[in-house]
């Protein structure tokens, strides 16, 4: 006898579903919606202050903390989560250079998996900058690397106890 093809309902049994047992392969997310969640989510979730700017290419991208810890690039199909870094092109010229900590496909996870592996990448990128901080061996405050005159002596305090003149 020739086998047969599957029945439609043993078909039905090998889709994957979700809890609810729908399907989760094609399952409508209302975009605009999700959209304007994840930029609410960013701004609440993100270290203060929170800074947001449209890029050329119409993404929106946010810069959180002050000193900045944290950049979120949310385009229309993805979130890339980066540390922020820089470098000083001239002593007067800063050019940010953030260094990417992962990237989430928004349309594809569901709502939960989604906030929550954004969360672990807000905060290992958080974690990871704050690991960059050194102190000053003047002041004792915990600066960023890009304000470091030296190895363990801010900007400031080397202003005042090198003689430097800027």
């Amino acid at each position: 006898m020739p086998a047969s093809r599957p029945s439609s309902a043993a078909a039905a049994s090998t889709r994957r579903v979700d809890r609810t047992g729908r399907s989760i392969h094609n399952r409508r997310v209302d975009v605009p919606e999700r959209f304007e969640q994840l930029i609410a989510y960013l701004n609440s979730q993100l270290p203060s202050p929170v800074d947001q700017q449209t890029t050329d290419e119409g993404s929106l991208q946010f810069i959180g903390g002050d000193p900045p810890e944290v950049v979120v690039l949310l385009t229309d199909t993805s979130i890339v989560v980066s540390e922020f870094a820089g470098v000083w092109k001239t002593p007067f010229e800063f050019a940010a250079k953030p260094r990417r900590v992962g990237v989430l496909k928004w349309r594809r996870l569901p709502e939960n998996a989604l906030l929550g592996a954004l969360d672990h990448l807000v905060r290992g990128a958080r974690e990871a900058r704050r690991a960059s901080y050194q102190v000053c061996q003047y002041c004792g405050r915990s600066t960023a690397p890009e304000w470091l005159h030296d190895n363990g002596v801010c900007q400031s305090c080397a202003d005042q106890h090198s003689g430097a003149i800027h």
